[in-house]
């Protein structure tokens, strides 16, 4: 449940950018200057997406520590309490932003031919930079480092064989997030280096296109790296591959 809900934020970002890119190649193509009716809400789409993506992980990253430290409660590992938080996190993720959205913040950018928030020292950016990025990237290094403590405080005591086994078990999934996580941040580490210019001087004249081509490639990986730590997805796709028509 968890694992399909990062691929469909993935998915619908991955949607945007390839929108956004589209619509640049087109007033490109065509020298035009001005952005059209759906401009503004992409921009904003891109920052829904983009949180969707980032707290996807940290219900992961949430839910494995759950499985460790509470393994009796059998509530606190229902579909129930996963798809609470998951419309949270999709609440959350689409509100932030609703701002921008309405009090001019996302504008269009001329020589990047993309609607975004300008790079720039403001409360906008900084409020951007926090629920997008140091929120949910903080907390789920947070939980790693709780979980990571508590199955060496496991070692020690006297515990079920089995217990022990599931904890480093969910242990090295989590790393698997936290490797996610690191192409995550590896995706957005070009842009935000760009608003830590912003914040001193003007960023170069394509910052935006820059940041874009360098994050779509790393997305790309990220989707890679994604599939492969997910053995029902790959199970599934190689049985849609290995399927044959019924004679």
């Amino acid at each position: 449940m968890l694992t399909a809900n990062t691929c469909l934020a993935e998915l619908i970002m991955s949607t945007d950018a390839f929108c956004i890119a589209i619509y640049a190649l087109h007033n490109d193509l065509n020298q035009i200057k001005y952005g059209d009716f759906f401009c503004i809400f992409r921009g904003y789409l891109t920052y829904v997406s983009c949180a969707m993506l980032n707290y996807s992980f940290l219900l992961q990253a949430f839910y494995r520590y759950v499985l460790v430290v509470h393994s009796t409660s059998l509530f606190l590992q229902s579909i129930q309490f996963q798809l609470f938080f998951i419309c949270i996190t999709w609440m959350i993720s689409f509100v932030y932003p609703i701002g921008f959205l309405f009090n001019g913040n996302i504008i269009y950018n001329i020589d990047n031919q993309i609607c975004q928030i300008p790079l720039q020292l403001s409360f906008s950016m900084v409020f951007l930079t926090l629920c997008l990025y140091m929120v949910p990237v903080s907390l789920i290094i947070f939980i790693y480092l709780k979980l990571v403590r508590y199955v060496k405080e496991m070692r020690h005591r006297i515990i079920v064989v089995n217990t022990l086994s599931r904890a480093r078990r969910q242990l090295r999934i989590v790393r698997r997030t936290i490797i996610l996580v690191t192409i995550l941040i590896a995706i957005c580490f070009v842009y935000a280096i760009f608003i830590f210019i912003s914040f001193f001087t003007d960023p170069p004249k394509y910052h935006f296109r820059i940041a874009y081509v360098i994050g779509n490639l790393l997305t790309l990986l990220l989707m890679i790296v994604l599939f492969r730590f997910t053995k029902p997805i790959i199970i599934c796709i190689k049985e849609i591959i290995n399927r044959r028509p019924s004679t």
